[in-house]
């Protein structure tokens, strides 16, 4: 009789051990990465999604604002007055440069014109535009109030888009084209060097991309099926293209019938998913290893630990990762309760730092709808002040020097002037769009700002005190940006005093290595430290609803960054606060520029 084969109860244990860990943690293994590729998933489709929906958002604006202004090329050229109309017109391409041609045809009557600098520039004449016109017609039918929309790129230093609108004059259709430069569009596309963002007609037809050579080319038939499936903005897709699989992000504009579309391959998508996995590979193979060990050596203490340990990974697979295991032993056993709590508080790490990111999403898309808010206001705004700026005008030429109202008239139309500068400066603001910097002279600035808050900060018992050195430096920057920062300023110190007398003062005077140096402090309360880490953020505010938006400091604290400078809080050596603003000048502000 043959005798049994037999296994030592060490062996066995072994055994029975290395089986329990090997299916645990294939299990949290699995179960870990599955939740995170979910959650990767989720995350690109949100974000492709979201970026598309906020790049939709502002095409839409720019393309309304286009409209508008293609209507209001019309208006004017459809009035009588010879150089009158002329000055009218140069003033509009000086204002709007991007517009290179403007042409009007109604009642058999057609009128064109050309903004010469740009087409100098570039090397173009009139008559390249008026042949590429002739071998493209316009569709014989346009839809009223519906812009038709044509990227019309004549040469690629150039790439322009056609905007052709259907107005109306007095029951009579008249029919208004512009050429614009695509650059305001295609600025869109260079948001994300990750993410591949175009727009698209309806036919296909790229007018803009992130890579600009692509510009009027057309994609496979295939994208036109995409396109036609798309229900809802900010809806996505997962699609092979050129042999990659992508996951996109696509949300119609509003106007024109183009589609923004952000897309990324997989494989960078999930790059991190597959490191991941192989750490938690590695990890589980160590763990075992580490288990074999301490089952032939302990196999009596082995048992008790190797319980909690399955009644921990339980516990984490069902999303709660506040498990400590206690640490009784200095050995493979201890190492594994180490390595297991370890791993518990980077999952909670990473699970906060995804709670995080999707409140960045929720806050960006706050100020997507504050964008487009602003923009709203903006154009409703600036044609009335556009009006007022133009009579203003007509009236200095008709007064004399030295007149009782030549003053008024020029008070008028420089706050017209800085008003219209401040709407525009809000677009720029929602769009994220830089602003033209020339020298600019600090003490001018400040005087500025006091003149015009000074009134103010006065009927609220509030004294104001300046100290200027003679002879600074000029800053290249914006004077408009940084009086309204310094205003900002001022007015928040007057708030918060909430109706006491005090005092604010402004001090300017040279910095270290080559810098300008702004001081606006008070002698209010003070800023709380827990608040003070959070003053420069969007929407944040400690005054009672509706008394305030949270916008006046970050909208500042976005300035002084542009300006290539800093802004910083300090406390008053007699109480209140103290913000100090350092400006580059001289060379570091060209250098800045």
């Amino acid at each position: 009789m043959r005798e049994k084969l037999k296994f030592p109860l060490r062996f066995k244990i072994l055994v029975a051990q290395l089986l329990v860990v090997t299916v645990v943690l294939s299990l949290i293994t699995f179960t870990m990465a599955k939740l995170f590729h979910t959650d990767k998933t989720a995350y690109i489709h949100d974000l492709t999604s979201t970026m598309a929906v906020h790049i939709s958002e502002e095409a839409n604006s720019l393309l309304v604002g286009y409209r508008e202004r293609v209507r209001l090329f019309a208006r004017v050229m459809a009035q009588e007055g010879g150089e009158e109309r002329e000055r009218v017109l140069r003033t509009l391409f000086e204002e709007f440069p991007e517009f290179i041609m403007v042409s009007r045809r109604g009642s058999g009557a057609e009128e064109t014109v050309y903004n010469s600098g740009t087409l100098s520039e570039y090397g173009l004449t009139k008559e390249d535009l008026q042949k590429y016109r002739a071998a493209h017609p316009l569709p014989a039918r346009l839809s009223a109030g519906e812009p038709y929309l044509e990227n019309s790129t004549l040469t690629p230093k150039l790439p322009t888009l056609t905007v052709t609108v259907l107005d109306g004059e007095e029951g009579r259709p008249v029919t208004v084209s512009a050429v614009i430069r695509l650059a305001k569009l295609q600025r869109l596309a260079h948001r994300s060097r990750v993410f591949e963002t175009f727009l698209l007609d309806r036919t296909g037809t790229l007018m803009a991309h992130s890579d600009p050579r692509k510009i009027a080319g057309h994609l496979p038939p295939l994208w036109r099926e995409r396109l036609k499936k798309i229900q809802s903005p900010g809806m996505t897709m997962e699609y092979e293209e050129r042999g990659k699989g992508m996951v996109g992000g696509f949300a119609p504009v509003r106007v024109g019938g183009i589609t923004a579309v952000v897309q990324i391959p997989k494989s960078a998508a999930y790059l991190t998913s597959r490191e991941i996995l192989g750490d938690l590979l590695t990890l589980s193979l160590l763990l075992l290893a580490g288990a074999a060990l301490l089952s032939m050596v302990w196999s009596r203490k082995l048992t008790r630990p190797i319980e909690e340990l399955s009644d921990a990974t339980r516990v984490v697979a069902q999303g709660n990762f506040q498990v400590e295991l206690v640490n009784s032993s200095g050995d493979e056993i201890g190492a594994l309760a180490s390595s297991f709590n370890t791993m518990a508080k980077e999952l909670m790490s990473r699970e906060k730092s995804l709670k995080e990111l999707y409140g960045q999403l929720i806050q960006s898309e706050k100020m997507a709808a504050f964008g487009a808010l602003g923009a709203g206001i903006a154009h409703e705004v600036k044609n009335p002040l556009a009006g007022i700026l133009g009579i203003t005008q007509l009236s200095l030429r008709g007064v004399d020097e030295g007149h009782p109202l030549k003053k008024n008239l020029l008070i008028i139309e420089k706050e017209t002037k800085r008003c219209k500068t401040i709407i525009e400066n809000l677009l720029k603001f929602a769009r994220q769009e830089q602003v033209e910097f020339t020298p600019v002279d600090v003490t001018q600035v400040v005087a500025d700002a006091l003149a015009i808050v000074d009134h103010q900060l006065g009927i609220n018992n509030v004294t104001v005190e300046k100290d200027l050195e003679e002879g600074l430096p000029p800053c290249r920057g914006n004077a408009n940006q940084l009086q309204q920062v310094l205003m900002n300023l001022m007015i928040n110190a007057q708030q918060a005093m909430d109706g006491n007398a005090g005092k604010v003062r402004v001090c300017a005077r040279r910095g270290e290595e080559g810098t300008v140096e702004l001081t606006v402090c008070d002698n209010g309360p003070g800023i709380p430290e827990e608040v003070k880490a959070r003053v420069f953020e969007p929407f944040f505010t400690t005054k009672p609803a509706g008394k305030g938006t949270g916008l006046g400091l970050s909208v500042s604290y976005g300035i002084v960054k542009d300006h290539g400078g800093e802004i910083r809080i300090e406390n008053g050596a007699e109480g209140g606060t103290v913000f100090v603003i350092t400006l580059p000048a001289g060379e570091e502000a060209a250098a800045v520029a």
